[in-house]
């Protein structure tokens, strides 16, 4: 017998006929089964046996047994053999994009929309696809995909603006909505009386800091200038819900995309802008981003998300 050390190169094909040979202990019906000759079968055995330094079956003329070495390897040979077929399926799953990873950089406001429903649908559809959350606002989203840390990426602009443009990501809008004003619920804002835009101008104002929506900051203050007005800020808060618990605070008022409004927190009222205000009134534009040359299952996510149509919908 030769060196065992120089079993390391035994193809996944004589394994199977090994398998074969064990489970039938007959080398004419294995060959068959193999679709092979006898003799190529018999040469093929001898051969694994050299490479292995070991027996694996007992021949007389008239039986064929198993020795104890070879009676050791049908169980490991078998999971081999299933691994092999796991992993080739595995792959074409991979390259049809039904197995694999999809880490999902997202804003909270999308959170508050369809996000929940969308990704219980895509588990359901694609179950061998792992979707990682990576909540962000859109300017830490768009340093990860510089530095390749999510595959795509729910964010928040102003409409008509095009963010990772400039990175080359390709650009999903899922819709527009309006902003809507937080107010506390404490009077003057409190009940049904109708809000005076000037007394509304007026208040301080708790917004997301400029860096982490560009596009949007700079829609709210075109806003207060087209009427008339300066801001004045009270707080920056980068997530929606701080946004929100600091309204209720009584630190000021916001004006927030309109899904927000199902985080609801006591001592905050939501409610449109005032028809005096409606001109120019800022509105929130949510797009998917991903790069051109995403993988598979990404590519298939963006697809599942595109079929979903728009999201949100201007009132």
């Amino acid at each position: 017998m030769s060196d065992p050390s120089d079993s390391s190169g035994i193809e996944l094909r004589s394994w199977r006929q090994f398998l074969t040979l064990a489970q039938t202990l007959h080398f004419g019906r294995a060959a068959e089964l193999l679709h092979m000759t006898q003799p190529p079968l018999t040469l093929a055995i001898q051969q694994l046996e050299r490479r292995l330094g070991a027996k694996l079956f007992e021949r007389t003329r008239r039986s064929v047994a198993l020795t104890p070495v070879g009676s050791a390897l049908v169980e490991p040979v078998r999971q081999l053999l299933q691994q092999a077929v796991a992993l080739t399926l595995r792959a074409r799953g991979a390259l049809a994009g039904e197995v694999g990873r999809v880490r999902l950089g997202f804003v909270s406001t999308v959170g508050f929309g369809p996000l929940p429903t969308w990704l219980r649908a895509f588990r359901e559809a694609q179950p061998g696809v792992h979707v990682e959350l990576i909540e962000a606002t859109g300017d830490v989203q768009l340093k990860a995909f510089e530095r390749g840390e999510i595959d795509a990426g729910f964010v928040l602009h102003a409409p008509g603006h095009a963010p990772g443009a400039a990175l080359g990501l390709q650009r999903l809008s899922l819709g527009v909505e309006p902003l809507v004003l937080a107010l506390p619920d404490a009077p003057p804002w409190a009940g049904a009386r109708p809000l005076r835009a000037t007394e509304l101008l007026a208040q301080p104002l708790v917004i997301f800091p400029r860096a982490a929506t560009p596009s949007l900051f700079d829609a709210v203050l075109a806003f207060y200038h087209h009427h008339g007005s300066a801001p004045v800020i009270a707080q920056e808060a980068t997530q929606m819900q701080t946004i929100v618990n600091l309204v209720s605070a009584g630190l000021g008022v916001a004006l927030v995309p309109r899904s927000v409004t199902q985080l609801q927190r006591p001592g905050v009222v939501y409610r449109k802008l005032p028809s005096s205000l409606a001109a120019n009134a800022p509105q929130g534009e949510t797009s998917l981003l991903w790069p051109a040359d995403a993988a598979p299952a990404v590519s298939r996510f963006v697809k599942f998300v595109r079929e979903q149509g728009v999201g949100y919908r201007s009132r």
